[in-house]
């Protein structure tokens, strides 16, 4: 499971944010893209177990999930997938390049001081 070791970076980087800001963290929010590898709801349980006795112990977590935007190489147009099952155009059979859907970063924090 490696939602827990991704959960305890999270938890890390927050901390360190937050003793830089002179606060306390109330809630991270978390960007995940469809393509991360990460599934939320593992994330979301590994993420209470590892926040137990750190800074961050009643702070929430707050997933946004990210879709998958591709760009056509043929007709140079974006479009969000709505299934992950082919990376090809359907308009002109031309392989797509992934712009959004591989996110696993904090977006923000959110503080008490």
């Amino acid at each position: 499971m490696h939602e827990l070791s991704i959960a305890v970076s999270l938890i890390e980087a927050a901390v360190e944010a937050a003793a830089n800001e002179a606060g306390t963290v109330r809630t991270v929010h978390l960007r995940l893209g469809a393509l991360s590898g990460v599934i939320a709801e593992a994330l979301e349980s590994a993420y209470q177990l590892a926040r137990v006795g750190t800074p961050l112990e009643r702070a929430e977590l707050m997933i946004q999930p990210v879709p998958v935007v591709v760009r056509c190489r043929g007709c140079r147009t974006e479009r969000e997938l709505p299934m992950l099952d082919a990376l090809w155009c359907p308009a002109c059979g031309a392989a797509e390049e992934v712009v959004q859907g591989r996110e696993l970063e904090i977006a923000a924090l959110e503080l008490e001081t």
